[in-house]
């Protein structure tokens, strides 16, 4: 029983709760409960009354749009445009996941279902797959129950203003009339064969983060070998950020010629995808550089927990996660704006489609290259004691 009376027991089951506590946020604490809330997605309401033959007229189109505007169960936060062509600029634009298309002969096309010649009702849903694919498969069922709740109620309608009109509805309109809307699905900027479900950015963004972090400790280790020998810091550190820069580029083109021959990932734009993580992949290894170089071996743990902070909410699209994560954690984590930008690169046309995701990279390269240079004007160990001895 003499283990019990040991303190480094006691601190290394302490040690575990908070290993537990912690990484346990990471990982769990940030997406457990994720709920879809105000996704943004277009609502293009072309549809034309439609008039019956005995008067009144049938307006589908705008019975459609009060209803699903006014529905505040549903996770969707609906952008009213004018056109199919202004909602698709909007798609490529990644401002919506999706949107709805009520066409313009959509009430004639109900009206058409009593007729011998009846001509479907045709409503679209368009998905924006690139965007985010857990979002757009979020768009694409809800929107899907929603327009067969629709279709059921304008079906219960329309029998009963046939009904009215004429005094009895002809057997073919009625088996028409129960299913009066036809949906038809469209995606756009689609991820490809072999991009883990359009998780691929995700997985590179980890995986260049990883190479860039071996890097930058090896070239670490090494510089203070070579200052401890007497070489200048400046010189030394100069020449740590060229060569990680250097190899920083050569690991992303490897990166990039693995996962497409090895792992048969589809890439449109494999120039464009390297190009974009080898900023990615600089900006991570200056700012792991610049850590290292002030903190030492400490910053190794800050290192390790920004990264799997950061993880979960990579592939997330943020209308999914809780306010307090959007704050804290998703408005700024780097990870994001690398993850952001190839979603952008690989989905919607290469290097030409980068928001500011591109600009912040390129702010965070800056900054850590300054912070990282100027550390060369620190002082090391060994300088310090050589100038504490006083001359005999």
């Amino acid at each position: 029983m003499a283990i019990f009376k040991q303190k480094m027991l006691w601190m290394g089951i302490v040690l575990v709760f908070v290993v537990l506590i912690v990484f346990g946020a990471a990982m769990m604490g940030t997406v457990l409960g994720a709920k879809p809330k105000d996704i943004p997605v277009a609502l293009v309401m072309l549809d034309q009354a439609a008039k019956l033959p005995a008067g009144g007229a049938i307006e589908a189109g705008k019975m459609m749009q009060e209803k699903l505007t006014a529905n505040t169960q549903l996770p969707i936060k609906w952008i009213t445009v004018g056109s199919e062509e202004e909602a698709r600029i909007g798609l490529d634009k990644h401002e919506y996941y999706g949107a709805l298309v009520l066409p313009a002969d959509l009430s004639n096309g109900l009206l058409s279902l009593a007729t011998p010649a009846p001509k479907p009702a045709t409503v679209q849903i368009i998905v924006n797959e690139g965007m985010s694919a857990q979002a757009s498969t979020a768009v694409k069922q809800i929107l899907g129950q929603v327009m067969k709740g629709v279709s059921l109620e304008l079906s219960k309608q329309l029998l009963g203003q046939i009904g009215q009109q004429t005094g009895q509805v002809p057997v073919g309109a009625a088996q028409a009339l129960l299913t009066p809307l036809v949906v038809q699905e469209e995606t756009v900027h689609p991820v490809g064969i072999n991009n883990a479900s359009g998780n691929a950015p995700g997985l590179l963004t980890q995986t260049i983060w990883i190479g860039s972090l071996v890097i930058g400790m090896i070239l670490f280790l090494t510089t203070q070998k070579t200052i401890a020998a007497g070489a200048r810091r400046w010189t030394v550190i100069v020449s740590q950020t060229v060569a990680g820069l250097v190899v920083i580029g050569l690991a992303s083109g490897f990166l990039v010629w693995m996962a497409t021959s090895w792992y048969g990932m589809e890439l449109m734009q494999a120039d464009d995808t390297w190009l974009f993580l080898w900023l990615a992949g600089c900006a991570f290894f200056l700012l792991q550089s610049a850590l290292l170089n002030w903190i030492g071996l400490p910053a190794m743990g800050i290192l390790v927990l920004l990264m799997f902070f950061s993880m979960p909410v990579m592939n997330m699209a943020p209308e999914f996660l809780s306010q307090a994560t959007q704050d804290w954690l998703y408005s700024w984590t780097p990870f994001r704006f690398v993850a952001t930008g190839l979603r952008e690169v690989m989905y919607f046309g290469g290097l030409d489609s980068v928001s500011t995701n591109a600009s912040v990279l390129w702010s965070i390269a800056g900054g850590c290259l300054a912070v990282l240079l100027a550390s060369s004007l620190k002082k090391g160990k060994a300088a310090k004691e050589k100038g504490a001895v006083a001359p005999v």
